[in-house]
């Protein structure tokens, strides 16, 4: 178990907390309990039928291929198919976050300590962002339609992960990482990402696009090692 500067004891997922962190998850490692899910709506009192991170389920009830069971991210690498794999989806806080680059009224931006966050009053419900995510972040909880919406889009104010911004200043780790009961979420710099990867013999089950988009092409390269 991993303590930070304060004292405080953390999940063994999350290294490091606040400025220059990352998010991301180790599919090997999620047992798709639920439990982050649970830990985000209690901790911001999100309704029942929102949702700040979801668990994505792909190739529900599938074996992969043989000898790869439970090898997904080592099974993709080689081309085979790796089964049923659970991926925890949420804002990861890109370095070259789409969603920025594509909000018309700038109510989208990257923060100097590294997270991505939205200022409700410049936004105007267009959804270019839920367009623009590869990762499925952007919600739009109010999309019946509110005041903001009829003067422009019809999405309402965007809501998304916050990425317990105010948690990690506070040098506490996010909820959704807190509560994982396997560590499937991993919360630190790339560099502790990757070394923790690397120690599991896992890697990552996204591609080098993707991995571009949430590290940055210099820092995405580190995960060549693995």
């Amino acid at each position: 178990m991993s303590t930070n500067d304060s004292g405080a004891r953390m999940s063994d997922g999350v290294m490091s907390t606040g400025e220059g962190m990352r998010i991301f998850p180790d599919v090997e490692a999620c047992i798709d309990c639920g439990s982050c899910v649970v830990a985000c709506k209690r901790t911001y009192d999100v309704p029942n039928d929102e949702q700040r991170i979801d668990i994505s389920t792909m190739l529900e009830g599938q074996e992969g291929a043989e000898g790869y069971n439970a090898r997904q991210t080592a099974a993709l690498s080689e081309g085979q198919s790796p089964g049923e794999t659970s991926l925890p989806m949420q804002c990861y806080h890109c370095e070259n976050a789409p969603c920025v680059s594509v909000c018309p009224t700038n109510a989208l931006q990257k923060n100097d300590d590294g997270f991505v966050s939205v200022t409700d009053d410049l936004c105007v419900g267009c959804q270019y962002c839920l367009s623009g995510c590869p990762f499925g972040a952007p919600q739009f909880p109010d999309s019946e339609g509110t005041i903001t919406s009829e003067v422009f889009g019809t999405g309402g104010v965007m809501d998304k992960c916050t990425g317990c911004r105010e948690r990690q200043h506070a040098s506490k780790g996010p909820a959704c990482a807190e509560e994982c009961a396997t560590d499937a979420i991993l919360v630190g710099s790339t560099g502790d990402i990757v070394d923790e990867l690397d120690k599991r013999d896992s890697g990552s089950f996204f591609n080098e696009t993707a991995l571009n988009i949430i590290f940055g092409e210099e820092e995405a390269e580190m995960f060549d090692r693995l």
